[in-house]
């Protein structure tokens, strides 16, 4: 893939079809990698290649694992190279599973993804963020998340929101 020249896009992810087996791909590099950052800066246990069983149902079937929430997809070209997944309750919209493919970064990937998923701006918008990943903790900071009270308690991970935009 030529990203130098490749038009960066980010849209919906067709999880009935044929985005399911990207996300799959993105999600599960996405996850072992985490799993081998938990074992270095946390201390877990980590077996290589191994997503433990809890994040199976979103390898295994995107569309039922994120049914209701927003997938998206950013490509570099026709290149699949990017994910984020959006939830939404009525009160806010949660982040998770921002991913970039190792190739793509220094491209503006994240930041194209984490753009779409603020395109709307009548809610809060939270997210959650091992404190070890500088990058993308400035990353958000740039848009406007700040760290705020943890909702999680996981040591070492951050909670971040933003809220929405004021007229």
């Amino acid at each position: 893939m030529d990203t130098e020249r490749s038009a960066l896009t980010v849209r919906p992810a067709d999880l009935e079809g044929p985005d399911a087996e990207a996300v799959r791909r993105l999600v599960t590099a996405y996850l072992l990698q985490t799993e081998r950052e938990k074992a270095v800066h946390l201390g877990h246990a980590f077996a290589d290649g191994h997503v433990p069983g809890r994040y199976h149902p979103e390898i295994e079937n995107p569309a039922r694992a994120y049914a209701g929430a927003e997938v998206l997809v950013a490509e570099l070209g026709n290149s699949p190279v990017g994910v984020a997944v959006l939830q939404e309750t009525a009160s806010e919209r949660e982040i998770k599973r921002v991913w970039v493919d190792p190739g793509a970064r220094g491209h503006r990937v994240g930041s194209a993804l984490i753009d779409a998923a603020l395109r709307k701006q009548d809610l809060p918008v939270r997210l959650t963020v091992w404190d070890w990943r500088g990058d993308a903790i400035r990353l958000y900071g740039k848009r406007g998340f700040r760290v705020v009270p943890a909702w999680d308690d996981r040591p070492r991970l951050l909670c971040m929101e933003r809220g929405p935009a004021t007229r």
